[in-house]
C-alpha cells in the first residue's frame, strides 16, 4: 500500500469526520419544513458553522478524489470509513465524555477490520470491465435502492427515517467515489476536454448534491449517533461493490482470503456502530414540530 494513498485517505477521513459534526450541529436547528428540500441547503448556507463543516467536507472529498486516482477503490474506501474516529474525537471534545470501554472497543474493532480486509484482500488494479450493461446494472441497483430507502424515509421521518436517509446517502457517496475515479482517469487520459465530455463528471456532481440534501435532512431530524453510523457503513460497502463490479479492482478469492475479507467488512460495520452509538456523539435536539426558530450563528 502506498504511503501517499494512506496519508491522503486518512487526511480525507479527518476532514470529512470533522465536517459532519459541524454540519449536524447546525442542521439540527434547521426548520423541519425543509426536510428533503433544496431549501434546506439555502437556509444552512446562512450559518457559518455549517459552511465551515461544508468546507471541511469538500476538502475531504478533494483529498479522497486524489487518493482514488492513485489507489484502488477497494483500498481507499475502508480507509475513508475511519472518518467516524475523527467525528468521535471532535464530539468527545464538545461533550467531554470519556472514551470508555465502548469507545476503545469500537476503535479496535474498526481498525482491526480495516487492516484485516486490506491485508487479506490485497486490493490491486485489474482490467476495467468494458461491458456497459454490467456498469448500468450496478449503478441502477445503487440508485434504485437509494431511491427506495428515501421513499420509505419520507413516511417515517422522525423514527427510522434518518437511518434510511443516511443509508441512501452512503450508497450514493460510494457510487460517487467510483465515478470520481473514472473521472480522474479520463482527465489523466485527455485533460479537461475528456473530463468535461464524460457523463461521469456530471454524475459525480449530481450524486454529491443529492447525497448532501439526504445527509442534512438526516442530521436535522435525528442525533448524529443515529445517522452517522449508517452513512459511514454504507459508503465503503457501496464503493467496494462498484470497484470490484465494474472498475476492475481485484481481491484475493481463495477460501481463506474470502473468509478474512468478510470478517474484516463485518468488523468495520461493527466498529462503526459501536463508535456511532458512543455517548460522546451529540444527542441532537430534534423535535416534531413542522417548523423551528432558526437563528444563524
Amino acid at each position: 500500500m502506498s504511503v501517499l494513498v494512506l496519508t491522503l485517505a486518512v487526511s480525507a477521513a479527518c476532514c470529512v469526520g470533522f465536517g459532519f459534526v459541524l454540519q449536524q450541529n447546525a442542521a439540527q436547528q434547521a426548520p423541519l419544513s425543509d426536510f428533503l428540500s433544496p431549501r434546506l441547503l439555502l437556509d444552512l448556507m446562512r450559518v457559518p458553522r455549517w459552511l465551515g463543516g461544508l468546507a471541511l467536507m469538500v476538502a475531504g472529498m478533494v483529498l479522497g478524489a486524489i487518493a482514488l486516482g492513485r489507489g484502488e477503490v477497494s483500498l481507499v474506501e475502508p480507509l475513508l470509513a475511519t472518518n467516524l474516529l475523527f467525528a468521535l474525537a471532535l464530539s468527545r471534545r464538545q461533550t467531554r465524555q470519556p472514551l470508555g470501554r465502548q469507545g476503545w472497543m469500537g476503535l479496535a474493532v474498526l481498525a482491526g477490520g480495516v487492516t484485516a480486509f486490506i491485508v487479506a484482500g490485497r486490493p490491486r488494479v485489474g482490467s476495467v470491465v468494458t461491458d456497459p450493461l454490467r456498469h448500468w446494472l450496478i449503478i441502477g441497483a445503487m440508485v434504485g435502492l437509494a431511491l427506495l430507502l428515501t421513499t420509505y424515509a419520507k413516511r417515517s421521518r422522525l423514527s427510522w427515517g434518518p437511518v434510511l436517509l443516511a443509508l441512501a446517502a452512503g450508497l450514493l457517496y460510494g457510487l460517487q467515489d467510483a465515478l470520481t475515479r473514472v473521472s480522474g482517469q479520463r482527465f489523466s487520459a485527455g485533460g479537461w476536454t475528456e473530463l468535461l465530455t464524460g457523463w461521469q463528471t456530471y454524475g459525480v456532481l449530481a450524486l454529491g448534491l443529492t447525497g448532501l440534501i439526504l445527509v442534512q435532512s438526516a442530521f436535522e431530524t435525528a442525533p448524529l449517533r443515529m445517522s452517522l453510523p449508517a452513512l459511514t457503513a454504507a459508503q465503503p460497502l457501496a464503493g467496494i461493490a462498484c470497484g470490484v463490479g465494474f472498475l476492475g479492482d481485484r481481491l484475493r478469492t481463495d477460501t481463506g482470503a474470502l473468509a478474512w475479507e468478510a470478517a474484516g467488512l463485518a468488523a468495520i460495520v461493527a466498529g462503526i456502530v459501536l463508535l456511532g452509538l458512543h455517548p460522546a456523539m451529540p444527542c441532537g435536539t430534534a423535535v416534531a414540530e413542522p417548523t423551528r426558530d432558526f437563528q444563524p450563528h
